[in-house]
Parts: structure tokens; sequence; C-alpha cells
């Protein structure tokens, strides 16, 4: 699914016709929000969005588990297996399971953290927790209520914001801003922007916590991409993100091709692609969530052009979410930063 483009501009005609859908959708959306969830034994932290879309979920559930394990606790992410095959609830395993099966985003997950898949939220927790974890970190989820949540962190682009501010079908917004502000604990904005800026505001005055971060891509692949010609490959929500990404540490993006989030790619789509690769004799440079998809079916013989950009979320300040999460967990002051 591709995001529309009006979704990103101020409101016009089309998203005017669309608005009474879109109150009716964000009023269901927000008494679902509201419905009390299971409380699965051990804490939950939801990071997820108030948008449709990419915003940045991903990379902070990596980090949080990261910080979780430093802290001495057990982490597991729970995601739902968007684009798999399989219902769950079942622990992924890279070497093991394909995108097909469980999710492009599930299997990046898991090799990071220990996942696992199921469209039951309370099934999933109950089998990780029967593994061993002390803590459950939620990839999505936020509107969702199956599950009791001990901290609830939404999660903003600051580039795009919430968009034009209208619900979904009319604008990205799963509810109305000011009433999914008062159902989170605290907001994290990654990377600059008025429109991100717009929502801190926001947060800010209705006494939410605010965050910020910023996604830092891999040394390595910013020294290879300086200078180079680079075909700007994609199936994310935001693709404009990764062009961004690429410019910024000096690639010369020669074409884009943006497929919808999530896309499984084929092998006529590798064709193509190398094709074109060889055409400008450009690297090929891709996300890491696409890349668990192409490599299984990307030649050998054009593995050198194939180069991931893997990117990994930063806080500007540690203290504010260490404190989150001690409260979340009730860890100690002690515990690792």
């Amino acid at each position: 699914m591709r995001a529309p483009a009006f979704w990103w501009r101020r409101p016009g005609l089309l998203a005017g016709l669309l608005a009474p859908l879109g109150w009716l959708y964000g009023a269901i959306t927000l008494r679902r929000m509201r419905q009390p969830g299971t409380d699965c034994g051990i804490p939950v932290i939801c990071v997820g969005n108030f948008v449709a879309g990419g915003a940045g979920k991903t990379p902070t559930a990596i980090a949080i588990a990261g910080l979780l394990a430093q802290r001495g606790e057990t982490p597991f992410v729970l995601m739902r297996g968007y684009g798999g095959s399989l219902p769950g609830p079942v622990e992924v395993h890279p070497e093991h399971h394909a995108a097909r099966a469980v999710g492009d985003e599930p299997l990046l997950m898991a090799r990071h953290a220990r996942t696992v898949i199921a469209r039951d939220r309370v099934a999933g927790a109950s089998l990780a927790r029967a593994f061993g974890a002390s803590v459950i970190v939620m990839d999505d989820g936020l509107q969702n209520p199956a599950l009791t949540k001990r901290l609830r962190l939404a999660v903003i682009d600051g580039a795009s914001g919430v968009g034009n501010g209208l619900c979904l079908p009319a604008g990205p917004l799963r509810a109305p801003l000011a009433e999914q502000l008062g159902e989170v604990d605290a907001v994290l904005v990654i990377g600059a922007g008025e429109p991100g800026a717009a929502v801190a505001a926001a947060a800010a005055a209705r006494g939410v916590p605010v965050l910020r971060a910023r996604l830092d891509p891999d040394p390595a692949a910013v020294a290879r991409l300086a200078g180079q010609a680079v075909l700007a490959v994609s199936g994310i929500g935001r693709p404009a993100k990764f062009a961004a990404t690429l410019r910024e540490a000096g690639a010369r993006i020669v074409a884009e091709r943006a497929f919808g989030d999530h896309h499984a790619y084929s092998p006529a789509d590798v064709e193509r692609l190398v094709a074109e690769a060889a055409l400008y004799d450009s690297l090929v440079a891709t996300t890491e969530k696409d890349l668990v998809k192409l490599a299984p079916i990307w030649p050998d013989a054009e593995r050198g052009r194939l180069l991931p950009v893997p990117v990994k979320l930063a806080f500007d300040a540690p203290e504010p979410i260490a404190a989150l999460l001690a409260g979340a967990t009730g860890s100690g002051a002690g515990a690792a930063p």
C-alpha cells in the first residue's frame, strides 16, 4: 500500500469529501483504543504511532529492546506479522523462516531481538512469557486494546508529523490527534521538521513528555555510498525518507524505485532492477527491511551491486527514555542506563 499524496498536504477537496468517513473511523478507533486489555503477567511496552504508514517504529523497538537487555531484562518483541501467512503465535527464526511466512519486519527484528508473531496478541504474549520473557516490546498495536500496556510510546516522523491532521481515509491519522495524545505516556519525535515540532508542541501542551531521536545510517554503508551512482529501491511507508538518507550520505541517486509498503518482490522485479542498475552502472541501495526479501532471490553474480543501508535509532538524551523504562519495568536506580 502507498499512502496517498494528499494525506501529506493541506486538506483539499478530496480530503474534505472524505472527512465525514474519517470522523466515523476515528471515533470507532478511539472507542476501541480505550477498551480495557488483558494483563499478561509481565510489563508490556508498546511502540506505536498515531498514523498509518512508516514513522520509525521498528528501529525504535529494536533500540528499546537493546536498552532493556542492558538493564538485565529478557525482552521479547511482539508483532502481528503483517504480510506473513502464519497466524502464530510462533517465535521467528531468521535461519528457518521466510518473509512470506512471518512478514518482512519480524524477520528483520528477529536478527536483533527474540521475536514472536501472533495475530492474537494475548496468545503471543503468553508464548513469549513461556519462553522466558520478562518484558514485552510491542511493535505497533497502540490502538489495539488486547493487552494492558505499562508504557505507551507514540513515534512521530519529524518530517511528516500527522500529515493533514485528518483521520483515515481523509488523512493518515487513525484517530483524532488530541484524543490520542490522552492515551499515550510519551511521544518520540524522530528527526527534524516543522510537522514533528507541531506534534511535539501539542503533546507538551497536554503535559505528555516529548523525547527526541534520530536515525543514523550504518557508517560502513555511508562510506560506500559517498560519490557513488545509486539506484534507490524501497518498499516502505515513507520512501522519500530513505532517498533523503542516501543523499545525505553523499550518494548520487540515478533513479528511485519505490514499491508499496511490505512489497513482496518477485524474480521479475529483481531482473528489472539488476538490468536498470547495469544500465546506469550503479549500486542498488535498499533498506534492511527490503533486504530480507531481496537477498534470497538476488542473483549471485550481482551480489556486489546490492547494498543494504541499515539505520540505528539514537536518542538525543538517554535519561528520559531510561526513566520511562525503569518506571515501566520497576527497575531500580542501579540498572544500567
